[in-house]
Formats: structure tokens, C-alpha cells, sequence
């Protein structure tokens, strides 16, 4: 793991790009190359949308080697904040931190075992500015923020915007499951649904995700879908339109027809399953794929909660039991592994 020492030596060299490795949420992690420059656009974005000064403090929690914590870092700096480095652990705020953080970001299992202390739980609250990203955030982890008295936000984004783009509120009466992207980022939809982003500050050319989403109207209205983008360019993307993630396409199920988003599945299971799950699919010759269910829990009870929660044409066809549910590195299901286990059933 890279030490705050070594990331300070490889930003202050003389090369113009930094070098970070992806999530590997839906593969092996791969290393790339980003631009300082852009690295600093972002960090200046971020700083003036949250309001922090020079002067604010700023909490380092997350490991160096991944675009979020070397973000961390060029915010400090960029923005002159006072940073406090901790070793990244499931418990960031174990230890007193004087008079709190004016800004932090964590991962939403740092944010869950951190509400499990009374203490840790105290601190949390105490964090001005709180960003959470890397991974979902469930119903009941949201439900419990929204009664947080600080500013706590989810993020969007990924390795290749340099860390996120847009922001939802999860605290207080403007929480909310849109996210409002920067004033500089543009949006639109490509073919299938999935998100494109126009970011020119952070992202030389505009990416086209694997991120089903919907779009809101800048009036906030109800979802409207016909913001398009093709290759040819006749649909450009729009700034200000919130836009609500359904899931990625990778981990859409094409079951009979009909197509079944994994993590909308999971969202379903959330209340009534106390154990560690994961919707997977695998290949069947009359459905072409069918929704395959992992779990560190018993399979009977799990099939049980399943027949009596889901819609019939989204009940998983095999259920894997397994010690435990396969992440990546950053705390993300590992969607690839979890396939290759579900194919022995």
C-alpha cells in the first residue's frame, strides 16, 4: 500500500501524470495514467461546491493506492487544508480527533461500523462535510443519515472522472436519490440508458458508461429520457440535469425477454435478509441467462424470503452457498468472480 510519503514524492516530480489503479469491480484492477492538471480541476471543483477555506480540516482515511484517497490529497493541497493521514481500516474515527473534521470521505462499510460505536458515532456527526462513495448505499444505511444534523453526501464517479462528478444529498429534508452534477459537467443518455458524461475540466473525451440512468428535467420534474447521445454528436449532453443511477449494464439479466437489473433484485432483499447475499446470473438454454443468488446464509431460508419478497420472473432459478461473497479490493461485489461461482450450479 502507497504511504502519504510516496504519493507527496511521485506528485511533486517532474512527470505530468500520476498513476492509479481502478476499482476491478467488474475485472482485474488495471493501472492508468491520469493528468495532474485535471487532478487539480477536480480537487478546486469539489472544494468550491462544499465551500471548504484554507485552513479547513480534512481527514485522509482511505488507501492511496485508488484515485479516492490520492484525491484527498490533492484537495489538501489545492485548497491549503490541514490534513490528518490515518491507516485505512474499517474504523476510521477510532481514535479522538479534537475538534472534528471540517471534511471526510469514507466508503459506505467505513460509515456503517463507524454508527456502531457511540463514539465513532458522535464523531461522524461532528464531520462538517462528509462524501461518501465506492460502493452502494443501502436503504436503512440512508435512512439513518438522513437524521445526521452535517452535510452528508453520496457520490458518482469512477477512476476515469477522477473521482466524482456529481453529488446527492443523503442528510436532511434535500436528501434525495438524484444526483445534481457539477455546474461544468454535462449529461445525456446514450442507446441503452447508460449515463455519458461530459466533463472537460476532469476528462479529456466524453465518457460513455456502463450505467443505466435515468434523467430529470432542470425543473425536476418527472424522469424524462429523451436527452440522447450518439456517436455522431447530435444530442449533446446538458449541464444541471439530475440524474438517478437504476444499476450497470454489465449487470443487466437477460432472463426470457425480459431484463432484470441485479442490484434492483438486491435493493428488494435488503429489509428482509440479515445475511450476506449477492445476485448473480448465469447461461440457461431456455431462458438464455437466469438470476443466480449467492449467500454466506442458509439456502432454504434464503429461497424462502426470496418466493415470498420478488415478483416470480426475478426469483433466482439456483441458489450458491458460499463462505463468503467475493469483493474487490475498494469493498465493491466482485461481479466476474461471482459469476464464475455461480456457473457450478
Amino acid at each position: 500500500m502507497m504511504s502519504l510519503e510516496e504519493f507527496l514524492a511521485e506528485w511533486r516530480n517532474e512527470s505530468p501524470y500520476v498513476e492509479v489503479k481502478t476499482s476491478g469491480s467488474t475485472g482485474e484492477p488495471k493501472r492508468m495514467l491520469v493528468e495532474k492538471q485535471r487532478m487539480r480541476a477536480s480537487a478546486r471543483i469539489t472544494c468550491d461546491f462544499l465551500g471548504l477555506r484554507p485552513g479547513d480540516t480534512a481527514l485522509l482515511c482511505m488507501p492511496l493506492d485508488y484515485i479516492a484517497g490520492k484525491m484527498m490529497v490533492v484537495r489538501a493541497l489545492e485548497r491549503d487544508l490541514r490534513l490528518t493521514a490515518v491507516e485505512p481500516s474499517g474504523h476510521p474515527l477510532a481514535a479522538e480527533q479534537g475538534d472534528g473534521y471540517t471534511f471526510a470521505a469514507m466508503v459506505p462499510m467505513q460509515v456503517y461500523n463507524s454508527l456502531q460505536v457511540p463514539e465513532e458515532r458522535e464523531r461522524l456527526k461532528g464531520i462538517r462535510h462528509l462524501i461518501i462513495g465506492g460502493g452502494a448505499i443501502d436503504e436503512a444505511l440512508a435512512d439513518e443519515l438522513k437524521q445526521f444534523p452535517n452535510n452528508v453526501w453520496s457520490t458518482y464517479g469512477m477512476t476515469e472522472t477522477l473521482s466524482h462528478i456529481a453529488l446527492r444529498r443523503l442528510s436532511g429534508p434535500e436528501a434525495s436519490e438524484w444526483y445534481t452534477p457539477f455546474p461544468t459537467v454535462g449529461v445525456s443518455l446514450s442507446e441503452d440508458d447508460c449515463l455519458v458524461i461530459d466533463a472537460p475540466e476532469v476528462c479529456k473525451e466524453r465518457l460513455v458508461t456502463n450505467d443505466r440512468a435515468e434523467l430529470a428535467t432542470q425543473r425536476g420534474q418527472s424522469p424524462c429520457n429523451s436527452l440522447r447521445y450518439s456517436q455522431m454528436g447530435q444530442s449533446p449532453c446538458v449541464a444541471n440535469v439530475p440524474f438517478k443511477i437504476l444499476g450497470r449494464k454489465d449487470n443487466v439479466i437477460c432472463s426470457g425477454g425480459i431484463k432484470i437489473q441485479a442490484e434492483e433484485v438486491e435493493r428488494m432483499l435488503k429489509a428482509h435478509l440479515r445475511v450476506p447475499y449477492l445476485i448473480s446470473k448465469k447461461a440457461d438454454r431456455k431462458f438464455g441467462e437466469v438470476v443466480v443468488l449467492l449467500t454466506e446464509g442458509d439456502v432454504e431460508e434464503v429461497r424462502t424470503v426470496c418466493e415470498a419478497v420478488l415478483p416470480k420472473y426475478q426469483r433466482p432459478k439456483a441458489y450458491v452457498h458460499v463462505s463468503e461473497i467475493p469483493m474487490t479490493e475498494t469493498k465493491k461485489p466482485a461481479r466476474r468472480q461471482a459469476e464464475e461461482l455461480a456457473l457450478g450450479q
